[in-house]
């Protein structure tokens, strides 16, 4: 099954424009019809909840009602609906595309990918001992340095039984488990992509069931520095971040949301192949970060802002 990962999302909101503003402050561009796009064409869809044309919802408070993948061609498409039709509904969409359900209830949609090939810099490091991968008077960052969300990169939900849903995308989808949380679940990622994983799974109680967060790929940790401290400067909650992941070695930083569940930009993720050998671990502040700061104000070497001082101490 040649699926490249998920091209959209799609959530049924509270708050339309709220969840509006957010996408549009988070760096994605409106296009239509709902539709908040990265750089590649990937992105997210929202509608109010009570919107008839949506699927239906999960049963919980979650505001995801479906995730679409992106395959690489329409044979691909065609397998998927064959496989899922043995013991499922399966049904062809106006647009080309087919949706289903997994074994879980969360709904499934399966298009060839609207993703639009990027040729974008990456950031470049210079190091002692390594050739200057920046040239002579390049600035590695400044205020107006572009930090936009390229691709949407994973989602992770919140399942009732992590391991029934594994071997879901595992025997029926084709997906690899990259690395594991003991007791927890499954980072996987489909055949069509080497990212460490575009899907995550945490073993929660049945009323959690849903979205937990989502992310976009930027072009590099500088960018996620710069992207969500913008987003602060905006007014939007930091959740969780920066830091560096162990699993994946991606760097993060995560959002509140409108969406029901935390938005993340992330950048510079592992990838792999069919040689990996997929590593488990605990789930907790070891297993999960490398390293992790907290966001503080400006300030300059000459002490901090009025108040900062004691908010450090306090954290």
């Amino acid at each position: 099954m040649n699926i490249i990962g998920p091209d959209a999302l799609v959530f049924g909101v509270d708050d339309v424009a709220a969840c509006t503003q957010y996408l549009v402050d988070y760096g994605l561009e409106p296009a239509g019809g709902g539709r908040f796009v990265a750089l590649d064409g990937t992105g997210v869809v929202i509608a109010h909840r009570d919107d008839p044309s949506l699927p239906p919802s999960l049963g919980t408070a979650s505001m995801l009602r479906k995730t679409l993948y992106g395959c690489a061609d329409q044979a691909t498409v065609d397998a998927i609906a064959a496989e899922l039709a043995k013991d499922r509904e399966v049904r062809h969409l106006p647009d080309g595309s087919i949706e289903s359900t997994d074994d879980l209830g969360f709904v499934l949609g399966f298009q060839v990918t609207v993703r639009r090939p990027l040729n974008l810099p990456t950031e470049r490091v210079n190091a002692p001992g390594a050739a200057p991968q920046r040239p002579l008077n390049t600035l590695g960052a400044a205020e107006d340095t572009p930090a936009k969300p390229r691709t949407l990169s994973h989602v992770v939900y919140f399942v009732p039984d992590a391991a029934k849903n594994e071997a879901f995308y595992v025997k029926r989808l084709g997906f690899v488990c990259t690395d594991r949380f003991t007791g927890v679940g499954p980072f996987l990622r489909p055949a069509g992509t080497s990212d460490h994983h575009t899907l995550f799974m945490i073993q929660t109680p049945p009323h959690m069931k849903g979205c937990e967060h989502f992310t976009f790929h930027l072009g590099g940790p500088t960018e996620v520095m710069l992207a969500g401290s913008r987003f602060v400067a905006k007014g939007y909650e930091s959740f969780w971040g920066p830091g560096r992941h162990k699993f994946g070695s991606n760097w993060f930083w995560y959002f509140n949301s409108p969406l029901g569940c935390h938005v993340e930009y992330d950048a510079d993720m592992d990838l792999h192949d069919g040689a990996w050998t997929a590593r488990e671990a605990a789930m907790g502040a070891d297993g999960s970060q490398l390293f992790l700061f907290q966001h503080r104000a400006k300030w300059a070497p000459g002490g901090p802002p009025p108040g900062a001082q004691r908010a450090a101490v306090d954290h």
